[in-house]
Formats: structure tokens, sequence, C-alpha cells
């Protein structure tokens, strides 16, 4: 459970590099630090899934609670701070009628669950296969090795075999589980067996096409003999020009978004009868943002005989539909194990309406808040918030829609780097991103469904560590 010691310009947090008193001209009448302790209840029917592990007075634990006043025993549990405020039994009474903007009720009960802390209680999951055993090129080895993968996630275990065996795939898993790789590892050794054959990768949005493409290079980089393997990533924002002359070369992969890739299909740039292979990564993602015409303009030139892997956090009927439209008798692979990662201690955060900057402010000042990554709704509420933060003192950036490709990737790679503290984001930096080391996600706006909130707060808890998720619940 994670300390609240939230006083406005004192404490611990102000000695840190980034961190910042509040400037005098954002206080207001009433100010944050004289704000009433909070309540903080446990044992409601919306906390059963909750391992009471993390619960016990004297666990190894509550030692991060130095601030605080713990009373355990009994039907419910009483955490109080001189903070922000929560209530925890009273979440979805009092703000379950949200509603998502497609429509979607959010019971913000859901936004309130504690990380497993106890290392047995985590599942340990016994790979059937280790690197070596997979039927790929020795080289090919020695590079999974260089990257340093020891073993296997569950869905490269279970994936690879059958993607190395030419069979259509639909792989089911949560976020941050080695997806990525899981497809790159076969398709490589499929092109080192034949270089004719050409992979073309289909993602919903250009920072993850660029990762995808980073991660291969990363695999071929140390490959030495045989033909080289040469990509392409193909996305909106960036110039259609020199994607244009690098597509003049040979290309054993193509990673792109689906408008760009359907615009240089149009322009016959790219002929999707020179492809063997088609990944659709994050179709769920795909879906979501509308380019379904998009994937089935790209599916529908392919040649008859091709190879489909289809990617996707969530199954739902609109899913289902593309899969039987798009794959041949394909094998299901399903490694996920529950929405939201056993790793991420989530909870919410309370906020007047007025002070939702300070609280804000506030958090950011607490030592543990390392490497953050803040979701806003709106691409000018993000910008505007990452200038507040700056004004404030703290070293942040921001990724939305509106920022260029170059700007973009810039802002993204000082994060990256730990050359800022903040990011502030849409939701274009909620899927497949993977960024090392975020200690923090903060919903500073509420997402527009729980699918949303799921991907966001997979940003953070990955690779086995633990991370912290807060939604911020507004009040008058």
């Amino acid at each position: 459970m994670y300390t609240r010691n939230i006083k406005s310009g004192a404490g611990e947090g102000a000695k840190k590099p980034f961190s910042k008193s509040r400037p005098s001209s954002f206080k207001k009448e009433g100010s944050y630090s004289s704000r009433p302790a909070s309540s903080f209840r446990s044992g409601s029917s919306s906390s059963t899934s909750r391992p009471t592990s993390s619960f016990k007075s004297g666990s190894s634990s509550s030692h991060s609670r130095p601030t605080s006043s713990f009373r355990s025993g009994g039907s419910s549990s009483r955490f109080s701070t001189g903070g922000y405020s929560r209530s925890r039994s009273g979440s979805s009474r009092s703000q379950s009628k949200g509603s998502g903007m497609r429509g979607e009720r959010i019971d913000f009960s859901r936004f309130i669950n504690k990380a497993v802390v106890v290392a047995e209680k985590i599942e340990h999951f016994k790979p059937e296969h280790q690197f070596a055993d997979f039927n790929i090129e020795q080289e090919l080895k020695e590079a999974i090795i260089k990257k340093g993968y020891i073993l296997p996630t569950p869905i490269q275990d279970r994936a690879i075999p059958h993607i190395l065996s030419g069979s259509d795939i639909v792989g089911i898993a949560n976020t941050g589980t080695g997806k990525t790789a899981a497809f790159l590892i076969p398709l490589i050794n499929k092109v080192r067996l034949d270089p004719k054959n050409n992979i073309l990768i289909v993602v919903p949005t250009r920072e993850l096409a660029i990762q995808i493409d980073e991660e291969l290079k990363e695999f071929t980089r140390g490959i030495r003999t045989g033909t080289k393997i040469f990509s392409v990533c193909c996305v909106g924002g960036a110039s259609i020009g020199k994607q244009i002359s690098e597509l003049r070369y040979k290309n054993n992969f193509i990673i792109g978004t689906p408008g760009r890739l359907k615009d240089l299909i149009e322009r016959a740039k790219i002929k999707l009868s020179d492809f063997s292979t088609i990944v659709l990564d994050e179709a769920d993602r795909m879906l979501d943002m509308g380019f379904v015409n998009d994937m089935r303009f790209v599916m529908a030139g392919m040649p008859k005989e091709h190879h489909t892997l289809f990617f996707s956090a969530t199954i739902s009927p609109e899913i289902e539909k593309l899969i039987h439209e798009f794959l041949h008798e394909p094998v299901r692979i399903s490694v996920k194990t529950g929405d939201t990662s056993k790793n991420v201690d989530q909870d919410v955060v309370r906020v007047n309406i007025s002070n939702k900057v300070d609280t804000l402010h506030d958090l950011l000042n607490q030592k543990e808040f390392v490497k953050v990554l803040i979701f806003g709704r709106t691409k000018h509420g993000v910008e505007k918030l990452s200038n507040v933060l700056v004004e404030r003192g703290f070293k942040a950036e921001s990724i939305h829609g509106d920022k260029n490709h170059a700007r973009r990737q810039r802002s993204l790679g000082m994060f990256k780097d730990n050359r800022v503290q903040v990011l502030v984001a849409t939701d274009v930096a909620a899927r497949g991103l993977d960024i090392p080391d975020v200690s923090h996600v903060i919903n500073y706006d509420i997402p527009a469904t729980y699918d949303d909130y799921v991907h966001r707060i997979g940003r953070t808890g990955r690779g086995g560590k633990k991370g912290k998720a807060l939604t911020f619940i507004e009040h008058k």
C-alpha cells in the first residue's frame, strides 16, 4: 500500500530534484493543506477480489505507511491521512452513474484493486519450452539471449511453435506480456529461411509501429550471416515522401498504421500480392479507432493463400466477427489471467474540481512518484495540463494527436530516457507502448470505457515489477 503524506510544499518530496512548492498564485481560499482527513474503508462487496494478505496488520507491506493510522480486524478497516479524500465503500454508490463517452456505464469501484504483495500468491508460470528448444536458427537464438530474454513468457511459449508451423493464430493476452516478440521471433526465422517472404504488420498507432520496428532491428542487428533483413515504418504524421522513397527498396517487413498503409496501397507503392504473412496487432484498438474498413481493405488485397496472425487484448462480438472474416481455422491462444495486472495497485482519489491541479501537484512532489504517466481526455486538456506542470517547476512533456510525428517521438523519448518525470498523454499512449519503469499511472480524466482504463494502467507494473494507478474522481 503506498504512502500518503501529502502536504503542500513540505515533507520528503520537497527535497527531490523534480519537486517544487506550489506557487502562491495558485493558492485558493480553503487551501489544499486544510482539507479534512480522508477515510478509507475495506470489507465492502466491491473489494472481495483484493487479497486479504495485503491488509494484515504487521505484514511486510505495512512499513510503507508511516504517516497513517491503520486498524485491521472486523468487517472494515479505516485508513486516515491528511492528504486527499477517498472512500472505498462509497465509491460505487456515489459515482457509479458515471458513464463513458461510448455509452458504457463505468462502476468506479472497479478502479480500486490492491496489487498482490505476497510473492507466494502470484501465479507462477512454468513454460513448456526454452528459447533453445524452438526450431529457429542458431544466430537468432543468440540474438534472443543478447536481448536478455531467458525464458519465454506465456504468449511466447504457446504462440511461437504454432506460428513456426504456419498456423493462423488468434492470440489473447494481457498488455505487457511480450506479445511483440511472440510474433517477431518466428517471423524473422521465416524470412531467414526464405528471403522471398514479406511480412505486413498493421497496428493502431505510430508509436507502436515504431516500437515494433525498433525491436525488430534489435533482434536482427546481431545476425551476421545470410541475407540482411530490412524494414520500413509507414505511419501517418510522418513524411509520406520519405516512406515512398524507402519502399523502392526491398523490405521484408513493412510496419504501419491502417490509414497510411491504405494510402500507399492505393498509390501502388505497396503491392499486397507480394506479402505472404500479415499481422493484425492490437486489433481491438484498431476497431475502437474506426479502422475496421481500412483493415478490411488491406485483408481483401492479400493473396488467397496467406498466413494471418491476429492479436487482441479483449474479445467482443465485433472482434469475433473479424476473426471469422479474416482467419482460416485459427489456433486460439489465450493467456489472459484477468482484466488488470496483479502487479498494479489501483485506487481512486476524490478531488474537488477547483483543487484538482493542486492535488496532482502534491502527489507529484512525493518521492515515490518517480516516473509518472498522466492520462487526460482531450488533446487541448493534455497540452494545457503539461504547460501548467512545467510552470510549477516539474519536468513534463505531452503526447497527443495534435503534435507532429517528430515532436511526439521527442516527448516519448525524453520520458523513456528519464529526462522528464511526467508524461501527460491522451489514449494514444494507452496501448502497446513498452515504457520501462513507470512508477505511477494517473487517470487525471476518467477513461471513456473500462477497456480504456485497463490499457491505461497497463503502462505500469510491467515485467514483473509493481506499479500504482490512481484515478481522479471529481466532486464539487
